[in-house]
This record gives structure tokens, C-alpha cells and sequence, in this order.
């Protein structure tokens, strides 16, 4: 069984989440909880949707959630740190450990191995700013949190003293880069400043921390001083020390050193009160000062509470005719929707020091994330929407290039190219008329996005593309001789299906600046995902796939199965490894060959048209190419739209939700990655799914009889009513005989122009009401009765709204 080592404050982030998800054990009340919470909603008028969260799902199977406490966006996050596995490279600063040390002050057990600890089973509990787990020595640990700063509330056993261990340099992949610790006694203070190293970035980031012990006074220290030690012998206490400095060993070998410090009167509950910084101790010691103050650990929790229930209140759905099971997936979907990008704004160092703009960290990553996340952000919540685009602006203003994977003011690693084209663009196309008023200067957001993909960076390892090769081919070529830039040479065939789209994200402002030529030029370019289309390639019986390609315009043949679910060589190397040669990212070309989202209607023409491409859509799924854990797959399901049988898309979305999603730790299909795979289960259950950069949102069927989404910046709200919805239908597999399929769809009263899609500026942009009427007739709803989703080849995609 894992130990718990500390509890601790994953903040210097690469992502969102720290605690080992496969080690999560909730307790049973969690369950209960939410259960009775959403029985009783029909029986009350006002909700209170933060009951509905449970934090747990996907802290299993590598789902690689954050169950900790924080508010939206927090940059502090409060959970712990367990043995075994590392998600996502995320990792925890600042940790501090509860001890019972009957022998006093110089029989602590502080180094690592020593103070390792079980929990008590199923004893871990949270909801939204709350989390709390109960060690098997009966120490109870509890924290909750304010954007920078929170509350950690300790509760010993009865007549016990309580001792602390405070760890300045232990992090999960020991990445301690050099710093230093000081004691205040008088104070009742700890500050800490270092660096530390993180997956996903490419140096040391500083960080700081401060640790306030006397409770306003209302607490005494006893015993205090300094620790140090190693795992072959060392195990030294400084009784009454009070400062730590050290340099980088440059040997190399694990830091084990820290604060030391105990409590007099033997009191039963100790809070602790803690700030962090990315700037300095003193901002540390600010931020817990005017964030948390003289507060109570429940005054703090209430108010994080607060602002939870205000933001998973844009969208209420009727909770009474919803599915138990839907209605708790989806308010935790939106919870973690909503845990990041971290609001670092503030707190920034290197380039970004004193910036204007806002900052916002763990950006984990770009191509994670502007499929599902961004777009669902669009429909209600354009204020944080906007101040995370003008982050991706700063970004260029400072660096040349737009974020990529961003993560503690330092950048990461890219893996489709510059997806940021795609984020920002989202954001132009659906809220142009508002951005001078949201803080956007769209001229700049242009330049920004045309600099990705115009301007060579010396290392597109980090930003931008390789876009000189590529604009000189049309594609990325294998084994090109590249001079002048510096980047991983595999994963041609994925890179140059996402360049394309986001040329088609550049094509999409420029048409909305009216730049003429330059809508021409990168709708050309966006088109660049033919040429790596091989017509010669066959497998399973099903003809053309995207393949790799040399600068003599020959193919380089990989066989479509390889790095797919089906592929039986578990040795290949599918991701950023550099012996990839595969030719696509952490997938197949099975999956990326369905990849054109601007233009499916040719897609479908290089496959053999709609009766072949809908045979082989079918075979994918049926045959297990399908990876739900992976971002590439997420518009496949409703891909049957764009052939004109859109009942199959309900079918497979149907399929996809139950078969992956649950309401379990283990209820995602792999890592949550930064809430993609919360915000494509969030648009599955509400019946819709985005074209980001666009302004389109397919049609599917709604898991909820009604639901209402407010957008608070525009003052509108907008109703979607499920007519002759039948929770029946909300499983797996559809019966025979049950209403799921759309049978019409109006938009304020009136028919819409397509059953298969509507637009954002026709419906949540105005609010109102749209009515989804469902059927049981499955064969007089397999029509879009009126067009299929635009694609560029078609015509599609012809104006700006």
C-alpha cells in the first residue's frame, strides 16, 4: 500500500494536479453526499451545485486529477503527496508533514523514508475548496484555499503534542535546484525560496513560500530548529537553528532538508496558514496576509465555496429529470473545467516580470486544450476567456511566439505545433465585437498568430513551428535538412495536420479583418493536409491514409496500425521520444487521418465517398482504433455529421460516454489533461459539440431534459429544451423504440436551418430558447434535413459572423 509523505502545496505546476489519482480512496460519505444531494434538489428552488462535484473522478487510472483544495483558477493548490506514481510530471512544493514524536524533538522521524505513513482506508474527502484525508496515527489534515494562500488545519489525538516537519527541498522527481529557509520564532514564521524543475519545461523556476504558525496568537511554539539528512546515514536535527542555505549539488543526490517545529499546551487543532509566490517571501508572507488575514479555516472555505457555486452555476441544468449519474459527471466535469490555467497574474519573474497583462500558468498544454476546453469556456464565461488570450498575446510580445505548454514562466515542450493559432482565433471569431471592451486588440491577436506561423523560431522544440520547411513543402518533410532552427525530427505526419488547421485558424481572423490576400494564402495552406495523404496505402481492406513524406515528395510508409490500440508492439516509441518514427504524436494514422476539422467533405472524398467513409468510421470504432484517451479522436464520434447521418453520431457518442466516463476515481478513459477530457464529456452531455475557430457547435442529443447556459459579460441566457427526452436513452446502447435522435430544432420559435449544427452567434451569443425535439424513428432522422457542417472545400466557413 502507498504512504503518504507530506501534505502539501502543488503549485509549482506543469499541469493541475499533483496527488497520485491511482491512490486516491474517498471515502464512502463522499458518494453518499453527492447522492442525497441531488435526490433532494427537487424538493428545493434554489441549488447548490458545488454539492454535485465530486472531486475524485479521474484521480484513477491515470486520470491524473487534483483532488486538493482551490478556487477557479487558483494558483494554490492544497492536496498530498503519496509514494509510487508521478502524474503527468506534476509535482508538489512546500510540503509539510504532521508527527507524533513521543520521544521529543530529536527522535522526529523527518527524512523522507522515515516519515513516509499509511492513511486510514477510505477516509480521503473534498468538495470544492475543501479537501481533508486521516493518517493511521489519527491525524486528521485538512486545507482550503484562496488564489494564492489558504488554511491547513491539523486536529491531533487528544493529549498528544504536535510536532511538524516542513520540507524546504523534497519534491517528487527531486528537481531541487538550491535555496534557503529561515525560522522566525518571534514572528512565528517558516519562509522558504527556491527553484525546483518540472516535466514539460525546459529550466528551474524560483518559488517561495510562507508559513505562519501562531494562529493570531492564539497558538505557542515549543520546540523549533532545522533538519537535514540523506539516505545513507545522514539524520541531523539543530534544535533552536533557524536557517537552511543551500547551493545546487552538482554531484547530484536527493536534498532532505527542512523545518522542524512543535506546538506547547498539547492543543488538539493546529491551523497553519500558508502563502506562496512566484516573486519573493515577502510576496508570499503578502498574499497569505491579504488573502487569508485573521479569516477562519470556515470563513475561507465558505468563501471558496462562493465562488465555486458562481461558476458552475452558468450552466443549470434540470437536475430533477437528469440521471443521477449525468448530473455528477457534468458539475464535476465543469469543476475541473475550472481548476486551470492557474491565475498567476501578479506573481510573474524572468520576461513576464511586471507585466501588464494577465498571467496565467500551466498552460498544459495549448494542444490539449483549444479542441473542448476554450470553446466551452466561450459559451459562458468570456472574461476569463479573454484575460487567458491576452496571456497568449503577452507571450508573443515578450518571447516572439505564442505559449505552447507554458508552465511556471517557463515553456515546454510543443507537440502539434503552435495551437495557441487555435485558442486565440476561437476567441476572435466568437467574441470580436466585444474585444476592445474584454481587453483584446485584434490587430495584435493577428500579428501574433501570423508570427507562429511565418516566423522560423531557433527552436520549435518550444514555440512556434518548423514552419520554413513547411511553408517551402506544403508538409514537413522526414529527414529534411533543416539549418537554421533547432527542433525534434519525428512526428511529420501529425505536425503538418495540425499546422494545417491552424492555418485554418490565421485564414479565419484574416477573413474577419478582411485581410483578402491573406485569406486566400492560408485557406491555401490550411488545405496542406492533402499532401500527406498516400491514396496507395491500404489496410484493413479501406484505401488512403496520412503518412509521412520526404522532401522528394516520396511517402514514407508506416503501417496505420502502429502506436494504435491494436498496434502489439509495446516497445514503439508514439510520443515525443526521439526515436519516433512513426510519423505521428501519441497516436496512429488511423486516428489523425479523419484529422481535418475545417474540411471533412474532402476528407470523405479521399476515402470514397459518404457510403465508404461511413463503412469505415464504423470499422474504426468496432474494431477498437478508437483511443478515447486521446485528443486526436475527439471529433470522431460526431463524424458521421459531415456524411449526412447524424443518428449514427448520437449512437457513438452514446457508446463512447458510457463505455469511458463513469462517476468512479477511475472514471476517465486516461489523463484529464487540463480538463480536456472533463470539457469533451461536458459538451457529449449537453448535445453539442464546437469546430474551434469557428462559430459552429454540431447538434447531438442532450443527456438532460433542459438546461440553461448564462453568460453573465453578455447579460443572455439561453435555454435548451430536450422535448421528448427519455432517460431511457441515456446508456450505452439506445433500445429500440426510445426517443434519442433529433427530429427538429428551433432557435427562438423559429426552424433552424439545419438539424446538424447551429451557430453561436444564433443562439448563445442572443440568448433565448432553442428546442431540440427528439424521436424514436431513427431512419427519418438520419438526415440533416438542410447542410451537412461546413468544410472549406464546399464552401463553408464563407463569412465571419
Amino acid at each position: 500500500m502507498q504512504k503518504m509523505r507530506a501534505f502539501a502545496l502543488p503549485f509549482v505546476l506543469t499541469s493541475y494536479l499533483f496527488i497520485s489519482g491511482v491512490y486516491s480512496q474517498p471515502s464512502p460519505n463522499v458518494q453518499k453526499r453527492i447522492s442525497q444531494a441531488i435526490a433532494a434538489a427537487s424538493k428545493q428552488t434554489t441549488l447548490d451545485y458545488t454539492a454535485f462535484v465530486n472531486p475524485f473522478i479521474g484521480t484513477d487510472n491515470f486520470g491524473d486529477v487534483c483532488p486538493g483544495a482551490s478556487i477557479p483558477f487558483g494558483m494554490a493548490k492544497f492536496s498530498t503527496d503519496m509514494t509510487g506514481y508521478a502524474p503527468a510530471g506534476t509535482y508538489g512544493n512546500f510540503e509539510i508533514m504532521p508527527l507524533l514524536c513521543p520521544g521529543g524533538f530529536n527522535t522526529c522521524t523527518t527524512k523522507l523514508a522515515a516519515r513516509q505513513r499509511l492513511r486510514k482506508n477510505n477516509t480521503d474527502d473534498a468538495s470544492p475548496g475543501y479537501f481533508s484525508l486521516t493518517l493511521n496515527n489519527n491525524i486528521k489534515m485538512e486545507a482550503t484555499a484562496t488564489r494564492r494562500a489558504g488554511l491547513e488545519r491539523f486536529t491531533f489525538p487528544s493529549g498528544s503534542k504536535p510536532y511538524f516537519v516542513l520540507d524546504l527541498a523534497n519534491d517528487l522527481p527531486a528537481s531541487f535546484n538550491g535555496g534557503n529557509l529561515t525560522i522566525d520564532p518571534d514572528k512565528g514564521r517558516v519562509t522558504i525560496g527556491g527553484s525546483w524543475g518540472s516535466r514539460h519545461v525546459t529550466r528551474a523556476v524560483s518559488a517561495f513560500a510562507c508559513y505562519d504558525l501562531l494562529d493570531g496568537g492564539k497558538q505557542k511554539l515549543s520546540e523549533f530548529g532545522v533538519w537535514t539528512g540523506d539516505s545513507v546515514g545522514l539524520d541531523a536535527k539543530g534544535l533552536g537553528q533557524t536557517h537552511l542555505n543551500l547551493s545546487v549539488n552538482l554531484i547530484g543526490g536527493v536534498y532532505e532538508s527542512g523545518a522542524l517545529f512543535s506546538f506547547d499546551n498539547k492543543p488538539t487543532t493546529v491551523n497553519i496558514r500558508v502563502g506562496v509566490s512566484f516573486r519573493s517571501e515577502d510576496q508570499a508572507c503578502a498574499n497569505a496576509e491579504s488573502e487569508v488575514g485573521d479569516s477562519t479555516f470556515e470563513e475561507i472555505e465558505a468563501a471558496a465555496k462562493a465562488l465555486w457555486q458562481e461558476k458552475l452555476s452558468k450552466i443549470e441544468i434540470d437536475v430533477p429529470g437528469t440521471p443521477a449519474n449525468v448530473t455528477e459527471m457534468l458539475y464535476s466535469s465543469l469543476y475541473r473545467a475550472s481548476l486551470t490555467p492557474n491565475n498567476a497574474t501578479g506573481e510573474t519573474q524572468g520576461v513576464f516580470a511586471d507585466t501588464t497583462s494577465f498571467y496565467f500558468d500551466s498552460l498544459y498544454c495549448s494542444w490539449d486544450t483549444f479542441r473542448t476546453f476554450y470553446p466551452l469556456m466561450a459559451l459562458h464565461s468570456p472574461v476569463e476567456f479573454a484575460q487567458i488570450v491576452d496571456n497568449y498575446i503577452d507571450g508573443w510580445r515578450k518571447n516572439g511566439w505564442m505559449p505552447e505548454c507554458r508552465a511556471n514562466n517557463l515553456p515546454g515542450w510543443t507537440q502539434g505545433g503552435s495551437s495557441a493559432d487555435n485558442i486565440v482565433s476561437h476567441f476572435a471569431m466568437n467574441y470580436h465585437n466585444e474585444a476592445s471592451q474584454l481587453g483584446i486588440d485584434l490587430n495584435e491577436l493577428y500579428s501574433a498568430m501570423v508570427t507562429d506561423a511565418e516566423v522560423n523560431p531557433p527552436e520549435w522544440n518550444i514555440e512556434g513551428r518548423q514552419s520554413n520547411v513547411y511553408n517551402k513543402f506544403g508538409y514537413v518533410p522526414f529527414a529534411v535538412l533543416d539549418v537554421s532552427s533547432t527542433g525534434r525530427q519525428t512526428r511529420e505526419g501529425s505536425r503538418t495536420l495540425e499546422y494545417a488547421f491552424e492555418d485554418f485558424g490565421i485564414r479565419q481572423v484574416a477573413q474577419l479583418l478582411e485581410k483578402t490576400s491573406d485569406v486566400a494564402k492560408y485557406t491555401n495552406r490550411s488545405l496542406s493536409y492533402r499532401n500527406v495523404w498516400d491514396p496507395s496505402v491500404t489496410s484493413d481492406g479501406f484505401k488512403g491514409f496520412s503518412q509521412k513524406r520526404y522532401s522528394n515528395g516520396t511517402f514514407s510508409f508506416n503501417n496505420p496500425v502502429d502506436c494504435s490500440p491494436n498496434d502489439k508492439n509495446t516497445t514503439r516509441s508514439c510520443s515525443l521520444q526521439g526515436n519516433n518514427v512513426n510519423g505521428f504524436y501519441e497516436s496512429s494514422s488511423w486516428e489523425y487521418s479523419w484529422y481535418a476539422p475545417h474540411d471533412t467533405a474532402e476528407l470523405i472524398q479521399l476515402m470514397g465517398g459518404n457510403a465508404t467513409f461511413v463503412k469505415r468510421l464504423d470499422h474504426f470504432f468496432t474494431a477498437g482504433y478508437y483511443d478515447a484517451s486521446n485528443e486526436p479522436s475527439f471529433q470522431t464520434p460526431v463524424g458521421y455529421h459531415y456524411a449526412n447521418q447524424p443518428t449514427k453520431s448520437v449512437d457513438q457518442v452514446r457508446n463512447v460516454v458510457f463505455s469511458n466516463f463513469d462517476i468512479t476515481p477511475a472514471g476517465l478513459p486516461g489523463n484529464d489533461d487540463q480538463a480536456a477530457m472533463a470539457s469533451l464529456l461536458t459538451f457529449h452531455l449537453l448535445g453539442l459539440y464546437p469546430v474551434p475557430s469557428s462559430t459552429q457547435l454540431l447538434v447531438l442529443s442532450p443527456f438532460t431534459p433542459k438546461y440553461t447556459i448564462h453568460n453573465s459579460f453578455l447579460n443572455v441566457s439561453t435555454t435548451v429544451t430536450t422535448v421528448n427526452f427519455d432517460a431511457k436513452s441515456v446508456q450505452k446502447t439506445v433500445p429500440k423504440n426510445t426517443a434519442a435522435y433529433v427530429k427538429s430544432v428551433t432557435i427562438n420559435g423559429k426552424p433552424s436551418t439545419s438539424r446538424c449544427h447551429l451557430d453561436f452567434f444564433d443562439t448563445f451569443k442572443t440568448g433565448g430558447d432553442i428546442v431540440i425535439t427528439l424521436t424514436s424513428d431513427k431512419t427519418s432522422a438520419n438526415d440533416c434535413l438542410g447542410s451537412v457542417p461546413d468544410s472549406i472545400s464546399t464552401g463553408g466557413f464563407s463569412k465571419a459572423r
